[in-house]
Protein backbone atom coordinates (compact mmCIF):
# COMPACT_ATOMS: atom_id res chain seq x y z
CA UNK A 1 0.00 0.00 0.00
CA UNK A 2 1.23 3.57 -0.87
CA UNK A 3 1.09 5.85 1.93
CA UNK A 4 -0.14 9.50 0.65
CA UNK A 5 -0.62 12.49 2.49
CA UNK A 6 -4.41 12.07 1.91
CA UNK A 7 -4.19 8.90 3.24
CA UNK A 8 -2.40 10.18 6.45
CA UNK A 9 -5.22 13.05 6.65
CA UNK A 10 -8.14 10.84 6.06
CA UNK A 11 -6.85 8.51 9.22
CA UNK A 12 -5.50 11.20 11.31
CA UNK A 13 -9.41 12.95 11.07
CA UNK A 14 -11.30 9.65 11.93
CA UNK A 15 -9.08 9.35 14.60
CA UNK A 16 -10.02 12.55 16.65
CA UNK A 17 -13.54 11.71 15.40
CA UNK A 18 -13.35 8.79 17.12
CA UNK A 19 -12.79 10.57 20.20
CA UNK A 20 -15.25 13.06 20.12
CA UNK A 21 -13.80 15.99 18.27
CA UNK A 22 -15.91 17.94 15.64
CA UNK A 23 -14.31 17.91 11.97
CA UNK A 24 -14.62 21.00 10.03
CA UNK A 25 -13.84 20.43 6.07
CA UNK A 26 -11.34 23.33 5.43
CA UNK A 27 -13.60 25.44 3.00
CA UNK A 28 -16.16 26.01 5.16
CA UNK A 29 -14.46 27.41 7.87
CA UNK A 30 -12.19 29.73 5.57
CA UNK A 31 -11.99 33.26 4.94
CA UNK A 32 -14.94 33.16 2.71
CA UNK A 33 -16.62 29.91 3.52
CA UNK A 34 -19.99 29.43 5.42
CA UNK A 35 -18.42 29.72 8.50
CA UNK A 36 -15.56 31.73 8.69
CA UNK A 37 -13.40 31.40 11.28
CA UNK A 38 -9.86 32.74 9.97
CA UNK A 39 -9.86 36.43 8.08
CA UNK A 40 -7.09 34.98 5.87
CA UNK A 41 -5.57 31.55 4.98
CA UNK A 42 -2.08 32.67 6.36
CA UNK A 43 -3.91 32.88 9.68
CA UNK A 44 -2.73 29.03 10.97
CA UNK A 45 -4.55 29.44 14.50
CA UNK A 46 -8.17 29.57 14.68
CA UNK A 47 -8.07 32.86 17.55
CA UNK A 48 -12.06 32.25 18.37
CA UNK A 49 -11.54 28.95 19.68
CA UNK A 50 -8.00 29.39 20.95
CA UNK A 51 -9.80 32.30 23.05
CA UNK A 52 -12.59 30.02 24.09
CA UNK A 53 -10.50 27.30 25.17
CA UNK A 54 -7.98 29.18 27.27
CA UNK A 55 -11.14 30.72 28.37
CA UNK A 56 -12.23 27.90 29.71
CA UNK A 57 -9.02 26.18 31.51
CA UNK A 58 -8.15 29.24 32.98
CA UNK A 59 -11.37 30.90 34.53
CA UNK A 60 -9.75 32.33 37.42
CA UNK A 61 -6.97 34.63 35.76
CA UNK A 62 -7.63 38.02 34.90
CA UNK A 63 -8.36 38.84 31.05
CA UNK A 64 -5.79 40.59 30.19
CA UNK A 65 -3.42 37.76 31.45
CA UNK A 66 -5.32 34.87 29.23
CA UNK A 67 -5.22 37.25 26.66
CA UNK A 68 -1.44 38.14 26.93
CA UNK A 69 -1.23 33.62 26.64
CA UNK A 70 -3.02 33.54 23.45
CA UNK A 71 -0.58 36.53 22.06
CA UNK A 72 2.23 34.53 23.23
CA UNK A 73 0.32 30.85 21.10
CA UNK A 74 0.11 32.86 18.17
CA UNK A 75 2.76 35.48 17.32
CA UNK A 76 5.83 32.68 17.44
CA UNK A 77 9.47 34.52 18.89
CA UNK A 78 11.51 33.07 16.52
CA UNK A 79 12.40 33.17 12.23
CA UNK A 80 13.20 29.44 12.66
CA UNK A 81 10.44 27.15 11.73
CA UNK A 82 11.29 24.11 13.55
CA UNK A 83 11.78 26.28 16.98
CA UNK A 84 8.57 27.48 16.65
CA UNK A 85 7.14 24.65 16.62
CA UNK A 86 8.39 23.07 19.47
CA UNK A 87 7.40 26.22 21.27
CA UNK A 88 4.16 25.82 20.15
CA UNK A 89 4.26 22.49 21.17
CA UNK A 90 5.39 22.91 24.42
CA UNK A 91 2.94 25.59 25.71
CA UNK A 92 -0.36 23.61 24.09
CA UNK A 93 1.33 21.00 26.59
CA UNK A 94 2.48 22.66 29.51
CA UNK A 95 0.71 25.75 29.29
CA UNK A 96 2.24 29.65 29.16
CA UNK A 97 3.84 31.38 32.10
CA UNK A 98 1.93 34.51 32.48
CA UNK A 99 2.09 37.73 34.62
CA UNK A 100 -1.16 39.97 36.13
CA UNK A 101 -1.84 42.02 39.48
CA UNK A 102 -3.57 41.02 41.83
CA UNK A 103 -4.40 42.60 45.66
CA UNK A 104 -1.62 45.04 44.81
CA UNK A 105 0.95 42.53 43.92
CA UNK A 106 2.87 40.58 41.00
CA UNK A 107 1.75 37.20 40.49
CA UNK A 108 2.69 34.50 37.98
CA UNK A 109 0.79 31.73 36.70
CA UNK A 110 0.87 29.09 34.07
CA UNK A 111 -2.19 29.78 31.76
CA UNK A 112 -3.36 26.44 29.65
Amino acid sequence: MKLSENKIETFAIELFKQQAYEYVYGPVMAPDGERQERDAYTDVTLKQRLDHAVRMLNPSIPEDARQQAVREVINPASPDLIINNETFHSMLTNGVDVEYQKDGDTRGTRSG
